[in-house]
């Protein structure tokens, strides 16, 4: 009796926080409170933007917030500057790996990714309300 064929992955999108609206954009620090999401899905190479503006001004709540879009994109992971103690909560029991990384551009933190070079973050790496 042989092993099981592996499958496919269900999730091949990576979520990267950002400002702008293509991989030459940058990497924003934040992950509640940047101003847009670039979606890659790294089967097709295809990407797209969510805007995630309903968080720039929220007195709380921005990380958790972020952290349910993204699940609702259907990330496997996440890539940004930096990830408060709530959202991070929300993305790992919605089994969203997180990265954080200081790569200037989106396209930089793919290349980081794909090359396996970004560790996996094990918890929160910023306080909350974190600016």
């Amino acid at each position: 009796m042989s092993a099981p064929k592996e499958g496919k992955k269900d999730k091949m999108k990576i979520v990267f926080s950002t400002s702008g609206d293509n991989l030459d954009a940058p990497l924003d620090g934040r992950f509640g409170r940047a101003p847009k999401f670039l979606v890659y899905d790294l089967e097709t190479d295809a990407c797209e933007v969510v805007d995630n503006l309903q968080n720039l001004q929220a007195a709380q709540g921005a990380g958790v917030q972020a952290a349910s879009t993204v699940a609702r994109l259907g990330a496997a992971a996440v890539v940004t500057g930096h990830c408060g103690p709530k959202a991070f909560r929300v993305l790992s029991s919605a089994g969203i790996k997180v990265y954080t990384c200081a790569a200037p551009t989106v396209g930089a933190a793919l290349a980081l990714y794909r090359e396996g070079k970004l560790l996996e973050a094990q918890a929160a790496d910023v306080e909350g309300h974190w600016a």
